[in-house]
């Protein structure tokens, strides 16, 4: 299969020749399908050049875009809808938790063209109206951005993603196609990866947590001690994820969170 990008070119000799992926400026968005009609995985940014990307594909391959599939709401998934629209007026644009104009999608929903069938799966937790789309002819899965190629995902809510993480893991045995980054071979692989990474981050919070007398940590002091060589124009995107941390953990009953001070401890040290 040829991967065409705005970046780069690179041939895949064992994937099939009718999935094409155009990226922009980071965002990565595909046309599946082998016939006259083709679905659309998410639009970029709405910069120009994905734009005439995706035309100069259209008029080379003759084909048009029967719907367009949202992952989610983010502007560098949705940003191209209109100039989508503007090239292929008929196109249906389907988005779970729906904008004005957009059709609902439901769990487990299929959308079908020639040569490739993709079902819809809600796994909320980089956003809540998050869906992946699971390739049957492949036994693959765009995963949005739940899974990226390269570095990791970031998440509103942890608890919700890590479940979200743990029932894509039993779908698919194929690649994983992100949104972000180069196709990852082995999808199940990545995301027991992804698992393993958190439960680092939760074991380090926690250990962190249970590493002096006092006991109360603030979040910040917490991204301190786990990130010791992080800038501090870093910091408060850290602190984010740490408290993202906390607040599962907290819902676990692992941890408690002192609101007046602002600390955090260890359930066991504050029954003390």
């Amino acid at each position: 299969m040829t991967v065409h990008s705005l970046r780069f070119k690179v041939d895949i000799a064992d994937r099939k020749d009718w999935t094409s992926l155009t990226l922009c400026q980071g965002t990565n968005t595909y046309l599946v399908g082998t016939g006259p009609r083709r679905l659309l995985v998410d639009t970029g940014h709405g910069f120009p050049v994905w734009l005439q990307s995706l035309k100069k594909m259209l008029a080379q391959e003759s084909i048009t875009v029967d719907c367009c599939i949202l992952t989610h709401w983010h502007p560098d998934h949705v940003g191209g809808v209109s100039d989508l629209l503007g090239i292929a007026p008929n196109t249906v644009i389907h988005k779970n938790e729906p904008r004005e104009g957009d059709v609902d999608i439901a769990d487990g929903q299929k959308f079908e063209v020639e040569g490739a069938t993709l079902r819809a799966f809600h796994c909320p937790g980089h956003t809540t109206d998050h869906m992946a789309l699971i390739l049957e002819e492949e036994d693959a899965m765009f995963t949005g951005d739940n899974v990226l190629g390269h570095g990791t995902a970031v998440f509103e809510d942890l608890g919700t993603y890590m479940n979200s993480l743990s029932r894509m893991s039993t779908q698919v045995s194929g690649r994983a196609y992100p949104a972000h980054g180069a196709v990852i071979d082995n999808a199940r692989s990545k995301i027991m990866e992804y698992i393993a990474h958190r439960k680092q981050r939760e074991e380090q919070v926690l250990e962190v947590l249970g590493s002096r007398k006092e006991g109360d940590w603030e979040s910040l002091g917490i991204v301190k001690v786990i990130y010791p060589e992080l800038g501090e124009d870093m910091h408060g995107a850290a602190d984010r994820g740490i408290r993202l941390i906390l607040k599962k953990l907290s819902g676990e009953g692992r941890v408690k969170h002192e609101e007046e001070k602002d600390v955090w401890v260890l359930v066991d040290r504050a029954a003390l």
